[in-house]
């Protein structure tokens, strides 16, 4: 399996993985049921589904990060094994994700957090990312 592909199973098991315990897993868990049954018997997928996140949020509620890991390692195989079988699903799959994935910072930047505190401050803090023309609808020179 080349990289690319690779790279997309373990994202998307790991997507997955976090959708299982969030609130839009409802809304989500059909479409992933489709891809994985790609044409079969959806309601068994559903069903190892639901079963699988289940089993996630007994290992969320006792802190087992190890059997969170087992879970997401099964669900990157059966991606792998799924986008091997059939390329055209890495087209489906990277669409679900992109509609059901947090955003990554645009340009791949990089979140920054500063803290001001203590002291006496006379002006406004300002923290930006960049200054230039149109940033602000005009520069000032």
């Amino acid at each position: 399996m080349d990289a690319e592909l690779a790279a997309l199973a373990a994202s998307g098991a790991s997507s997955l993985v976090g959708l299982m315990v969030s609130d839009a897993w409802s809304a989500t868990r059909d479409r992933v049921a489709r891809l994985f049954a790609r044409g079969g018997d959806e309601e068994q997928v559903a069903g190892e589904l639901t079963a699988a996140r289940a089993e996630l949020a007994e290992a969320e509620r006792n802190g087992d990060e190890e059997h969170r890991a087992d879970i997401q390692e099964e669900w990157q195989l059966r991606l792998r094994r799924l986008l091997r079988a059939d390329p055209e699903a890495a087209t489906e799959l990277r669409r679900l994700l992109d509609e059901v994935a947090p955003a990554e910072p645009s340009g791949g930047g990089v979140v920054i957090n500063n803290t001001v505190s203590g002291g006496t401050h006379h002006a406004p803090v300002i923290q930006v990312g960049q200054l230039g023309h149109g940033t602000f609808g005009s520069q000032r020179g």
